[in-house]
């Protein structure tokens, strides 16, 4: 009977894969290790090939005095571990942690060049036509049946599988005169996504992403512009393809648009969860209910200005009133709004699209962009003609906007006069909730970065260090950061007048206004990003 206590552990029903591990761990003298918590060493991954990881199941930890650490399932296999010492050439320290920890790390950190040696059933896309024809599938072996070429084809399926699971927005391919470089953007920031690639293989793999795209494979010397459609995981992703030629080749670059993921995000999309602060949210709410006028938002591309402006829509939108948008692409469908894609190729700019528009009775209206004179002053005479015009444009920020319509020769007191608001945007890194801690600056170090010590000698600053979730960035996701201009009377005075930019901003702040670099600090302080992140996109002020 005593020996029933003992034997009950083994049981494989008895006990959680966790305790499985723990009770391994202890039965064979190895430290556990939890690998949810465990700061991993990316440099370390790379220098371990991935094939051996995934088939003796193992994940590197540390390096420590000539040995190297790594976690596995079953610390009983000592054949198995001798062999993964032979084929490293290292002797190992084993420590255990449980199998769907190592699994799930391999599956986030594998690297897309081991499909090269490897055909990958589970990569496979149909690549659609842009005819948008979802019931026509044509596969990657229908267009090229050459038999040399499918590494080519598996490398790119991957890049493209690996840019999907890591939340990419874009893909870009740098060519140099000795290699290939692929990069993913991931929160913003380029991130490399593979070892170099030999530069022999670069004019198949852009001819191969020419073929997706049904662009010219033999013009190698003028931009090209096209699009694919691939389904992943039951869903249709679009990418918008640009080929630009380069001196040491074509460069490429893929933006991802996951139009039915961000469909269903957009069903409930309010302004709530963009990032405004209080008071500025309370004062955007009002401009974009007013009956007539212009709600300007401004920023750099990629900034979330269409997003701002597609929340801003899905809150006013009923079925009262129609709305309709002109956009290039039209990146998002809302359910309830009119949207029309421009087609240049065709005649259809923002300008004619945007008369035509006033021709189908609107109450409200969207323009993806202003680019041009004519475009800017259609959009004036509708704000001043009882529409509400929603519009973006690019500036650095709200005081700079008057400028870039003057230059486009719009005449300043019809501007001015539409205006309800001008909204500036950039988006700023999060940080990682899996892996943030506190950090303590001190008092030299918040004077450099533009703060007062006294105000802020207490804060706790959250920071990543880095994880697996986060690709060692300490970052994950993003969120807005805005200063909202109102145009009374006393502003547009001003702007009539030309007055430096530095008096408006004045003027302005002396009236309650938040700038950028206010947002940004409230963000810092309320732990949702760093001052390295908002130094990024915000300029250091001083004698704050």
């Amino acid at each position: 009977m005593a020996t029933i206590p003992v034997a009950q552990p083994y049981s494989p029903e008895a006990m959680t894969e966790l305790e499985r591990a723990q009770m391994l761990a202890r039965r064979y003298h190895a430290d556990f290790v939890d690998l949810k918590n465990f700061r991993i060493q990316h440099e370390l991954f790379k220098r371990v090939p991935v094939d051996i990881m995934f088939r003796y199941n193992f994940v590197p930890l540390e390096q420590l005095d000539g040995k190297l650490a790594i976690a596995v399932a079953d610390p009983s296999k000592l054949m198995v571990i001798d062999e993964i010492s032979g084929l490293l050439g290292t002797r190992i320290v084993t420590r255990v942690a449980t199998l769907s920890q190592i699994t799930d790390l391999l599956k986030k950190t594998e690297q897309s060049q081991r499909v090269l040696d490897e055909a990958s059933e589970g990569l496979a896309f149909d690549v659609l036509t842009s005819e948008d024809n979802p019931d026509e599938n044509i596969s990657i072996e229908k267009l090229t049946a050459d038999d040399d070429i499918s590494p080519i084809i598996r490398l790119v399926d991957t890049t493209i599988f690996t840019a999907l699971e890591r939340r990419a927005s874009d893909i870009h391919l740098e060519t140099f005169d000795d290699s290939l470089l692929v990069k993913y953007r991931i929160d913003g920031v380029l991130q490399q996504a593979m070892a170099p690639i030999a530069r022999e293989h670069h004019q198949t793999i852009l001819s191969r992403i020419k073929v997706m795209s049904e662009l010219d494979i033999a013009e190698r010397r003028v931009p090209q512009d096209g699009r694919f459609r691939v389904r992943y995981k039951g869903r249709l992703i679009d990418f918008r393809v640009s080929i630009m030629p380069t001196v040491h080749g074509e460069n490429a670059v893929l933006r991802v648009l996951d139009k039915e993921s961000m469909s269903e995000k957009f069903k409930n999309l309010s302004l709530d969860v963009v990032g405004f602060g209080e008071e500025d949210l309370r004062r955007f709410r009002r401009y974009i209910k007013e009956p007539y006028g212009m709600v300007l938002v401004t920023g750099p591309t990629g900034s979330g200005k269409t997003t701002t402006l597609y929340a801003a829509l899905n809150e006013i939108k009923s079925e009262e009133d129609k709305i309709i948008t002109i956009e290039d692409p039209v990146e998002y469908q809302i359910r309830g709004i009119t949207q029309i894609p421009v087609n240049e190729k065709k005649g259809l700019t923002f300008a004619r699209g945007l008369r035509s528009i006033l021709r189908h009775d609107p109450d409200k209206i969207l323009v993806g962009e202003i680019r041009d004179a004519e475009t800017a002053q259609i959009a004036i005479n509708s704000a001043l003609t009882g529409h509400l015009v929603f519009t973006t444009v690019h500036a650095n920020n709200v005081v700079d906007v008057l400028g870039r319509f003057l230059n486009m020769g719009v005449e300043p007191y019809n501007f001015v006069s539409a205006l309800n608001c001008i909204l500036a945007q950039r988006l700023v890194r999060q940080v990682c909730e899996f892996c943030v801690r506190d950090v303590h600056y001190s008092d030299a170090e918040l004077v450099e970065n533009g703060l007062i010590p006294e105000e802020w000698r207490g804060v706790s600053f959250r920071e990543g260090t880095g994880c697996i979730e986060c690709g060692g960035t300490g970052y994950r996701g993003r969120s807005a950061i805005h200063e909202l201009l109102e145009l009374d009377d006393e502003i547009r005075e001003m702007l009539l007048e030309k007055k430096p930019g530095s008096e408006i901003r004045k003027k302005a702040k002396q009236k309650g206004m938040h700038f950028l670099r206010d947002s940004a600090l409230e963000r810092v302080r309320a732990g949702i990003t760093t001052l390295r992140e908002i130094n990024k996109v915000t300029f250091i002020e001083t004698g704050r």
